[in-house]
């Protein structure tokens, strides 16, 4: 009798784990493909043959957005700049916002065409606005995909729509949609569940969000669907609660349905096993340096960004310390600049991450009167600031 109920215990105890691990590799059934992550660290939470290269339909657009955001943030390209459209823009077809040849719009208008109703129109536009014409505009898009790393994507056009070696994989568009969010613009566009598109005659295109889950699922406010016959129906989002910023891609659905579902799984996965915790942020000093020929004599050091620790929702939080490694400083300095590394150490005394330290304000060289001043003010201490 006891071998017997050992046996059934041991039995009990194997099917529970076989069971929970049948939970966490079924959160994508009806999808070919699909990934979670979480979006600060880059911690993949779930996967399922997230290196098999599908169509990914209008999701290619993540790619085509963070072109034109990187053109915005990066000074080329401004939300209020007129974009007259083309007559090769005019005549896409699929999904569009009916742009006509000769009409001009704002940079803002057609990124919300593109965010919103998927327009192949309005991505033309923009592609021929920001690379001068649509190939040269794909030719980055594929410069930018190796740069991310993404060594299974190929694009063929900045749409999506089916066309032979126009490729990519939920691994790689995970990684383009981490590198968009780091231009947080994009999210007043993507979250938009419904607007109007203003014509120049006067009449206005109602704009209806293709995700959604930004107006059913509480947190959702990107990033981009997408469907073709190939490609199947995709969708590539984002949603946040508590400081958790999650990105799920699920490719190859049936229905949008189905699609819908694959990803509210995954989502609700992420944020009732997970949770965030900033350790550290980028304007907690981590002590004082001295400046060597600058405006200031001191600056306190900084981490470059937030020191964030994805965790269990049962863990408890990251008892650490850091030791600060900085060389010489000597003005000019600008906040940003890698000055240093700062280890941060367990309770055991074991570095588990080094991180980059920087100044946390920028500092002016002093010119030779300011110098002199400070030279003269530190005589009698013995302090000679120029040498």
């Amino acid at each position: 009798m006891k071998k017997i109920l050992c046996f059934l215990f041991l039995f009990l105890v194997g099917a529970m784990i076989v069971s929970a691990e049948e939970t966490v590799s079924d959160l994508a059934p009806y999808s070919k493909s699909a990934i979670l992550l979480d979006a600060t660290t880059g911690t993949i939470l779930y996967k399922k043959n997230e290196n098999e290269r599908l169509a990914p339909a209008s999701m290619t657009k993540v790619m085509s957005m963070l072109l034109i955001m990187e053109a915005i943030d990066g000074g080329s390209l401004s939300l209020e700049d007129e974009v007259v459209i083309s007559e090769n823009a005019a005549s896409m077809g699929g999904s569009q916002v009916y742009l006509q040849a000769g009409e001009v719009y704002q940079v803002k208008e057609l990124l919300k065409g593109i965010a919103v109703a998927s327009g192949n129109d309005a991505v033309v536009a923009m592609a021929e606005k920001v690379s001068g014409t649509v190939d040269d505009f794909v030719q980055r898009m594929n410069e930018r995909a190796k740069e991310l790393g993404a060594m299974d994507t190929n694009f063929v056009n900045p749409h999506g729509l089916d066309a032979e070696n126009h490729y990519t994989t939920a691994y790689d568009m995970a990684s383009f949609a981490k590198e968009l969010l780091k231009h947080p613009t994009i999210l007043q566009y993507t979250s938009i569940y419904e607007d109007y598109l203003q014509k120049k005659d006067g009449s206005s295109i109602w704009l209806v969000n293709t995700n959604k889950l930004v107006r059913f699922y509480d947190g959702v406010d990107g990033l981009k669907t997408g469907f073709t016959t190939t490609a199947g129906y995709c969708l590539t989002a984002t949603a946040k609660k508590n400081n958790l910023r999650l990105i799920s891609v699920v490719m190859g659905a049936e229905t949008s349905d189905k699609r819908s579902s694959d990803t509210t799984s995954l989502l609700n996965y992420g944020f009732n096993t997970y949770k965030t915790h900033v350790v550290l942020t980028s304007n907690d000093s981590l002590g004082i340096k001295r400046v060597e020929n600058g405006v200031l004599e001191k600056v306190d050091i900084v981490l470059t960004n937030d020191y964030v620790k994805l965790l269990k929702q049962t863990d408890a939080k990251p008892n650490v310390s850091f030791n600060v490694q900085v060389d010489s400083l000597v003005a000019p300095l600008k906040k940003g600049d890698v000055v240093g590394k700062a280890q941060v150490v367990d309770e055991h005394g074991t570095v588990i991450d080094t991180l980059d330290v920087t100044v946390k304000e920028d500092i002016m060289k002093a010119n030779w009167w300011e110098l002199f001043l400070k030279n003269f003010k530190h005589l009698t201490a013995g302090q000679i600031l120029l040498k």
